[in-house]
């Protein structure tokens, strides 16, 4: 399942500050038709997500109902990402957590 949209880069202050997109919430539906076959624990589901010219694997966490998408430091440099700025995310639901991605 693949899935496009957009969203605003926040950050997260806690211990360490932590970098996430929200994921609109007609794609947190698409997302939780699949999501049981795609967990593999604590609800998240894992995805393999490309913003800018960047492609990287992470998993969505559940958050109040919907999703946050993880954005690394290794995705957020490359494309001069800070919080607020308005990002395009292209992402796919890996129903096959284990498989190499």
């Amino acid at each position: 399942m693949e899935l496009s949209f957009t969203g605003v880069l926040v950050e997260w202050r806690g211990p360490a500050p932590y970098f996430f997109v929200p994921v609109p919430a007609q794609e947190c539906e698409d997302v939780r038709e699949v999501a049981a076959m795609a967990s593999y624990g604590w609800g998240v589901v894992p995805v393999e997500a490309r913003i800018g010219d960047v492609t990287f694997t992470t998993s969505l966490f559940p958050k109040d109902g919907g999703y946050l998408l993880p954005v690394k430091d290794a995705v957020r440099r490359p494309n001069a990402l800070a919080p607020g700025d308005e990002l395009t995310v292209t992402m796919t639901v890996r129903l096959d957590p284990g498989a190499p991605g």
